[in-house]
């Protein structure tokens, strides 16, 4: 399995309720992608409002093809003016599971 973090920066005032919209609207559509597994979005309990999603795949590959596709930059380019800043991402390769 592969596993993707994306750090967001501070969301722009007044725009959280969109940014939350906009995470719901890409879900749908990322989900459609073969190897998608799953799609979360975190938030810290305590201190920053800052957002983290998870992201999981089948593999590297299926992640790529969706990040890379036409629907996720279509997106991509809503989320833009939402934020205060850029994106730091991490990408993971689950080593063991538990049952």
């Amino acid at each position: 399995m592969f596993v993707n973090t994306i750090e967001f920066p501070p969301i722009k005032n007044g725009k959280e309720s969109e940014f939350l919209e906009w995470f719901k609207l890409s879900s749908s559509i990322y989900k459609n992608f073969d190897g998608f597994i799953s799609r979360r979005l975190l938030k810290l309990t305590k201190g920053s409002s800052n957002y983290v999603s998870l992201v999981e795949h089948e593999s590297e590959k299926t992640f790529m093809d969706m990040h890379t596709s036409k629907e996720r930059q279509e997106a991509f380019a809503k989320l833009k003016p939402l934020l205060e800043g850029s994106l730091s991402a991490k990408f993971y390769n689950v080593i063991v599971e538990s049952e």
